[in-house]
């Protein structure tokens, strides 16, 4: 992947268990921290249920999107597990047994492999195998997206093989400078960050203002490159010619 085009990864979740709260997502935080040991960001994060109609709408967005797309959960043999199906139908083509796919089950299960357990084998057509190194029930990459467990000690595993094999790590990484400025209102930062984000619109400058006894406000740039430190100075150079008084701190 060249990764000066190559639009940020998004995740999607699904399954209903999480929407009515009986099962709590661990997925979120885990692929954020992975993603920037690699010098990536998450685009966004969706929570789906299991509703196929809903499921179709939105990996037809996804894959008109053209971006990777990180799915946990629903790959299974019950008739809850729609993800395989729906990518399927969405995408316009047949699910096809994958004969590599049905290798690893029936090497996990033997003829107990067979006739529920090789349904997971049955892929929207054109995928490649994710492998399983806890039980050998593979996932699938399908046109950037990849279907991994729901479970996390099945799926981290898998997601670390993804990312070892299709996501090189970034050569020019993602850095944030954070600067601190306490007793004074949020509006009054917000035109020294204008003139900022004018000057150097290739980098993000946010405002995070923290309330109760600590209140303070906390101002980020974000970026890649010597952009962020130019832009940081700029950031610094502006709110002192407005009077405001701020100092460096290291979290953001």
């Amino acid at each position: 992947m060249a990764e000066e085009t190559t639009p940020g990864p998004g995740l999607m979740v699904i399954g209903d268990e999480i929407l009515s709260g009986r099962r709590q997502d661990a997925h979120l935080t885990h692929v954020i921290g992975r993603l920037r040991e690699r010098g990536l960001e998450l685009a966004w994060a969706r929570f789906v249920g299991d509703d196929a109609a809903a499921l179709i709408r939105h990996f037809t967005q996804t894959l008109a999107e053209g971006r990777p797309v990180f799915c946990f959960g629903g790959i299974g043999s019950t008739p809850d597990d729609r993800t395989r199906q729906c990518l399927a139908k969405a995408a316009g083509v047949p699910l096809i047994r994958h004969p590599d796919a049905v290798r690893e089950i029936e090497a996990r299960f033997g003829d107990a492999a067979w006739p529920i357990r090789v349904l997971m084998a049955d892929w929207p057509q054109g995928s490649e195998m994710v492998p399983s190194p806890v039980n050998r029930i593979p996932g699938f990459h399908f046109r950037d997206h990849f279907a991994l467990p729901g479970f996390p000690e099945l799926a981290w595993p898998m997601l670390d093989w993804v990312l070892e094999h299709h996501f090189p790590p970034s050569r020019s990484p993602e850095r944030l400078r954070c600067l601190r400025i306490d007793g004074v209102g949020e509006s009054r930062v917000v035109l020294p960050m204008r003139r900022v984000v004018e000057r150097f619109p290739q980098v993000r400058c946010a405002s995070l203002p923290r309330l109760g006894a600590d209140a303070h406000i906390l101002l980020s740039v974000r970026g890649r490159g010597l952009d962020v430190d130019a832009a940081f100075d700029g950031l610094g150079a502006e709110l002192t010619a407005d009077g405001i008084v701020w100092r460096v701190c290291a979290e953001g």
